[in-house]
Formats: structure tokens, sequence, C-alpha cells
């Protein structure tokens, strides 16, 4: 018989890692919205691997149930203790896996790496300049380069408007020229949020390039596939050419050897009957 304590606790394991799944991605979208790209692609790949962990165990659980009459090794309760004990053990290691990149997330000082994958209006041109349409990650780089200016260009705008409405109220509470470092400040959030908002139409007019050079390159492998389709079926016929007239030198070969041995034939023959007639001269 089969333990209810063991089927209920693989019950409870699989909606466990569920909900710890649905929170994990909701995590990676808010860690790629903060602009940590590559970060975010390696959580992504972990954060669901607990949880399909427990549901191929729950799957091979029932498989050990189904072939439970042909399976003769072991008893049935000892395969789904050993099953349930080695995904509890994966899914735990992946656990600790995505726990550890947290950590180390956590303890990240630097910019967001999105920042440093990309052309940037904000910095000069490097010397890579030309290579990058040739990543295949590019537009889903620039897509999360995207997400994450419209993101600070939003935190922007809130507070240019919460320092118009400081500089609002100091000029109406003292009346006088606002101080200028509050000014300063004013012109200073003004300025990045312009700037962001040229990178973000710069990187917006970029993958929009970067989606008509990818276009381009398929209507050009269409025109490659058509050619190569033609050079193969002109192969084809080529081959079919080159194999009738293999065959016709097949039957020539056989027709010039046949005449080689009725041309000796004829030979004997004729040898044969000079020397009867030489015979017949002297008798």
């Amino acid at each position: 018989m089969i333990s209810p304590l063991l089927c209920s606790s693989n019950a409870i394991l699989l909606v466990l890692t569920g909900i710890f799944q649905q929170y994990w991605v909701h995590q990676v979208r808010k860690v790629r919205l903060q602009g940590y790209y590559d970060f975010s692609q390696k959580l992504k790949r972990i954060a669901r691997l607990p949880f399909a962990t427990i549901a191929c165990g729950t799957a091979l659980m029932l498989l050990i149930m189904v072939w439970q009459p042909l399976l003769q090794i072991l008893s049935v309760s000892l395969l789904l203790r050993i099953a349930i004990v080695v995904e509890v053990t994966c899914a735990g290691c992946f656990m600790g896996l995505y726990l550890w990149h947290i950590h180390k997330y956590n303890s990240l000082n630097g910019q967001p790496d999105i920042l440093r994958s990309l052309y940037s209006a904000l910095q000069p041109s490097n010397t890579l300049e030309d290579r990058r349409y040739h990543d295949a990650r590019l537009s889903d780089q620039q897509m999360a380069l995207l997400q994450y200016q419209r993101e600070n260009i939003h935190y922007l705008s809130e507070e240019v408007l919460r320092l118009q409405e400081c500089l609002s109220k100091y000029q109406r509470t003292a009346g006088t020229t606002p101080q200028v470092d509050l000014a300063h400040l004013l012109a200073t959030r003004d300025q990045e949020l312009r700037a962001l908002t040229a990178e973000m139409n710069q990187v917006h007019s970029e993958l929009q390039h970067a989606r008509g050079l990818i276009d381009e390159k398929d209507s050009e492998l269409q025109r490659i596939r058509l050619s190569n389709n033609q050079y193969v079926e002109e192969n084809d016929r080529l081959r079919a050419i080159l194999g009738e007239w293999s065959a016709r030198a097949a039957k020539l070969e056989r027709a010039l050897e046949a005449e080689r041995v009725s041309n000796v034939e004829l030979r004997k023959n004729i040898a044969k009957f000079r020397g009867h007639l030489y015979k017949e001269q002297e008798a």
C-alpha cells in the first residue's frame, strides 16, 4: 500500500514550489526593469526549475504506480521514497542556487548591466559599434533597455514634479528668489530627463534599424534557398544525364568487346583456311 503521508507531502511540495515560482517570476521582472538584464536572464532559467523538478518527480511516481506489477527488483514503497528524496534534493539545490544569485545581486554596487552592453547616447561609441547588430539577443536587450529607460523617465518625471511643487511652495512661503541649490537640482533633474529621453529615442531607432536588417537578412536567406533548390534540381538533371551516358558507354564497351571476340575468331578461321589451302596446293 502507498502511504497517504507520502502522497500528501508530494502534493504539498508541488503547491509550495508553484507558489515560489510565481513569486520568483515576479521578482525576476522587477530585476529586469531595474536594468540587470543578464542577471534576470540567469534567474529566469532557475526560477522555474524547482516546480519542474517536483512535477517530473510526480510523473515518475505515477509511472511507478502504473508499472507496479512489472517492478520486481524493489518494492513500490521504496521506489516512491527514493523518487521523492531525489526530487526534493534537486529542488532544494535549485532553490539554493537561486538564493545564492539573489545574495550576489544584493551585494552589487555598480550600474545596471544593460547600460554596458549597448550603445548609449550619453557615452561615446566604441570600436564595437559596427558589431552591435550581429548579436542574436540584441532586440531583446534593446527592449529591456527601453523598459528600463521608461522606468527612469517615469521616476524622474515624478521627481521633477515633486521639486516643482517644493519650489512653488517655497516661493509662496518665502516670497523671494529660491535657493540656488534647489534650482540647480531641478535643472539637473530636467537635464537628466532630457538626456534619458534622447537615449531612449536613440535606442528605439537602433531597434527599428536592427529589425530592418533582420528582415533584409531573411529575404536574402529566402533568395539563397531558392537558388539552392534550383542548383539541386540542375544537379539531379546532370546526374540523370551522366547516368544515361554511363549506360550507353557500358553498352558500347560490351559491343566493342563482342566485336573484338568475333574478329579474333575470324582471324583464327582465316588462318585455318589458309593452312588448309596451302596443304591442298602442296598435294
